[in-house]
């Protein structure tokens, strides 16, 4: 059984990690990238989260704070790169 509250600390990163997601996804639709190969790595890139988040919560869970931050940096830089390239910049 999944004992959700250890995964509160990061709820944040979950959700704006797969608006993310979507984002990075739209990108490649949009840069004309083959959509079977899209599907794929995407498939293979959330199984490894999954895994990764899965095992590495015991761990992570002292430095959630910290992971939050980084993560919640990460997520606004990628959004605003993907916003300038759309826009042609």
């Amino acid at each position: 059984m999944v004992n959700w509250k250890d995964y509160a600390p990061f709820t944040g990163l979950l959700i704006f990690g797969n608006i993310e997601n979507l984002i990075l996804a739209s990108q490649g639709a949009v840069a004309h990238v083959d959509p079977v190969i899209l599907s794929i790595l995407s498939i293979i890139a959330v199984i490894i989260w999954l895994l990764l988040g899965t095992y590495g919560t015991r761990v992570a869970i002292k430095y959630a704070d910290y992971i939050e931050i980084f993560g919640g940096v990460a997520i606004i830089l990628l959004g605003a790169q993907s916003m300038l390239e759309a826009m042609g910049m």
